[in-house]
């Protein structure tokens, strides 16, 4: 026999200390059990004899002299089979009921941990799905009141329905606001969505959809593309490619209409939070040809942050919920923006920052420099509060310097406000931390620390005195006075002007690998044909990834939103109509007359599909006064409808779209499991 250690040997003492106490512990129990049924039989002998006594009192008063207080119910239940078996109870019998207590033996022990094991690995096996922060922030059960909710995007739907048919070989992920367990144990994902109903009609009408509050207890609010008059079927259909194939594919081989990661999409989702004025189309128009500075081989748009690419990297920006009482003392550097373009100008900004009493960070001092390096303005500032760290080594600045300053934050705000564009484009490294201090939002941002990348992470940034080094040759932010603001600012602005001279993917170690892998492609192909459909692994459609490994997907509603969607199948994908659907087809089309027969048509096929998708439009005049509540009966019966023909480990997601440049959308998500079926099937284990 193997030698036990130490450790082993000091367990197995544990072990057997615990087995003692545990038996101990019974022993008491089981006199105490002894004592409690002398007493029922006591009692019982008693009432025979005399009717005067009340039994509750006597029950009561055993029930003080008892260790632990039992329930009233079961000692009733003690009482009467004492009083009705009182001739046949010995005291053998009454021994063996004081010691009912069952004990095991070693193969029936073994057995019930074998059953444990079992039903462990049964729960193990359970697909689960929970909201993280951000969706959290975002929850209709968790913030009730509007004002605390900060909304996710359209797009972080899709890549949880990307997640859910591809796990790891989904292009994104939904890291970001949900965490989806044991993906390869999800049956089928279906989806319902309902365009013409928004997040106010459910708020307001919660309990017409108890189907809604009983089955799908994941709500959320989303900026849908009905916000800012984007397409919901586009957006939920059409899977984005990244900058870099966009701009290299349609260069070389002319527009991709599936490719949504373009500066049209960014000023869309921009327009929603910031005043703007000026034609939408304008940029549709726009992406087709470009009129660039000569210094730019593409458009510095390309460079923009995304709304949501702002909220991910801390950027102050006027959504409401959490973020708008945050920023409630923040102001906009303009009352109405301009849509930025190819020519929009760009202005480098940097600040210096003081600690003060307030334990923040206060700003000493900023600078502006435009694209001739040119300093635009340069100005100390006196914090509100009272220094207490000047932080030389890092903002250069001290005591003296400060000294006789009277221009104020309130001041810089103003100046900046008259000074910049209303299109212009600010540039720099990091530049949240800039705004947070300045206490200003702003709708056009390049930030180096995003655009350049060095490590091959998107999320390890690398310092602007590094970036500085490596492309520019130059070395800055070694004086041992501190940083200066100016310099900083003029080596942000010669970083983008270097990358606006190259490409997009220049410095950038995460999109050159892909760059890599398509330039590959390019020179493997040279039948243009074949080239079109190595094209389209590119700017492809989620129905795409649904049908990988032989599986199927089927797309339900009217002629018109067929039509819509088959815009996104590509020539690939084997089609055919709902009668003739055999096993060879990948897409299963179904034409419904009526939204009615869309769900019923849905919920007959949904276990046969690894994706369903329903699509159905709730016309206005059902949404008056007079038909507003039986419109939602309906509703709530299509998603019980829906609910009850879902396989077990189903993944459930209705969506409401939003109405047009008004209210935003909502979305319901659960994993459906059967209760039922699994305490049958656990029952059985024990």
């Amino acid at each position: 026999m193997k030698n036990l250690t130490t450790k082993q040997l000091q367990r197995i003492e544990k072990k057997k200390k615990k087995m003692a106490a545990l038996l101990e512990i019974t022993k008491l129990n089981d006199k105490d059990k002894e004592a409690k049924m002398l007493a029922l039989k006591k009692t019982s002998t008693e009432l025979d004899e005399s009717n005067d006594i009340d039994s509750s009192e006597v029950s009561m008063e055993e029930i003080v002299k008892r260790k632990r207080p039992c329930d009233e119910n079961l000692e009733e239940t003690f009482l009467n089979n004492s009083v009705e078996k009182e001739n046949e109870i010995d005291t053998e019998e009454s021994d063996t009921l004081a010691n009912k207590k069952p004990r095991l033996s070693g193969d029936d022990y073994l057995k019930l941990k074998q059953k444990l094991r079992e039903r462990k690995k049964k729960l193990k096996t359970m697909p689960r799905f929970r909201l993280k922060t951000v969706g959290e922030n975002a929850s209709l059960t968790i913030n009730v009141k509007s004002e605390n909710r900060i909304p996710i995007f359209f797009s972080d739907i899709q890549h949880l329905l990307l997640y859910s048919l591809c796990g790891h070989h989904s292009p994104y992920m939904p890291t970001r606001w949900c965490h989806l367990e044991k993906y390869n144990r999800i049956t089928h994902t279906v989806v319902l969505v309902i365009e013409g109903l928004s997040l106010y009609h459910f708020m307001a009408y919660e309990s017409m959809f108890p189907y809604i509050r009983s089955k799908l207890k994941h709500r959320v609010e989303v900026v849908t593309p009905a916000a800012y008059g984007g397409s919901v079927i586009e957006e939920l259909a059409a899977v984005p490619i990244t900058g870099i194939q966009s701009d290299k594919l349609r260069k070389e081989y002319g527009s991709l209409e599936a490719a949504l990661h373009n500066n049209g999409d960014v000023i869309k989702l921009l327009r929603i939070v910031f005043p703007m004025c000026g034609d939408p189309s304008r940029n549709a128009k726009r992406l087709r040809t470009y009129d660039l500075p000569e210094t730019d081989k593409f458009p510095r748009t390309k460079l923009l942050l995304s709304l949501c690419q702002m909220v991910e990297e801390n950027y102050p920006v006027p959504l409401k919920g959490e973020l708008a009482k945050k920023y409630e003392n923040y102001i906009m550097t303009k009352d109405v923006y301009v849509e930025t373009n190819e020519k929009s100008p760009m202005i480098s900004l940097d600040c210096e920052m003081c600690k003060t009493t307030t334990g923040e960070l206060e700003l000493a001092r900023i600078s502006l420099v435009d694209e001739s390096m040119e300093i635009i303005y340069d100005s100390l500032v006196k914090p509100d509060n009272p220094i207490t760290d000047y932080l030389t080594r890092f903002s250069g600045i001290t005591e003296e310097m400060l000294e006789g300053v009277t221009t104020t934050l309130s001041d810089v705000q103003q100046i900046l406000r008259k000074l910049l564009p209303p299109d212009a484009i600010l540039v720099g490294q990091s530049l949240n931390c800039d705004l947070h201090v300045l206490k200003m939002m702003h709708p056009y941002i390049i930030d180096t620390s995003i655009i350049f990348n060095i490590t091959g992470d998107r999320y390890r940034k690398t310092k602007l005195q590094t970036l500085v080094r490596q492309f520019l040759g130059e070395r800055i932010q070694e004086s041992q006075s501190g940083h200066c603001s100016a310099e900083d600012s003029r080596a942000s602005m010669k970083l983008v002007q270097l990358k606006l001279a190259n490409s997009v993917n220049f410095g950038d170690a995460v999109l050159f690998d892909c760059n890599m892998e398509i330039l590959n492609i390019h020179q493997m192909i040279n039948d243009q044909g074949s080239l079109r459909t190595e094209i389209q692994k590119y700017a492809t459609s989620i129905f795409k990834y649904a049908v990988k490994d032989e599986k199927t997907a089927a797309i339900v509603g009217n002629k018109e939103v067929i039509n819509e969607y088959s815009k996104y199948l590509t020539s690939s994908i084997n089609i055919m109509d709902d009668e003739n659907f055999g096993k060879n087809d990948q897409v299963r089309l179904v034409i419904a007359n009526k939204d009615k027969q869309a769900v019923l048509r849905a919920s007959q096929i949904a276990t046969k599909h690894v994706f369903t998708l329903c699509h159905v439009k709730i016309k206005q005049e059902k949404l008056k006064n007079d038909k507003i509540q039986k419109t939602f009966r309906t509703v709530n019966k299509w998603i019980h409808k829906l609910w009850k023909h879902m396989a077990v480990n189903g993944l459930v997601c209705v969506i409401f779209t939003g109405e047009n440049h008004a209210a935003n959308g909502a979305c319901f998500l659960n994993l459906k499991k059967d209760c039922t079926i699994q305490n049958r099937e656990i029952n059985k284990l024990n």
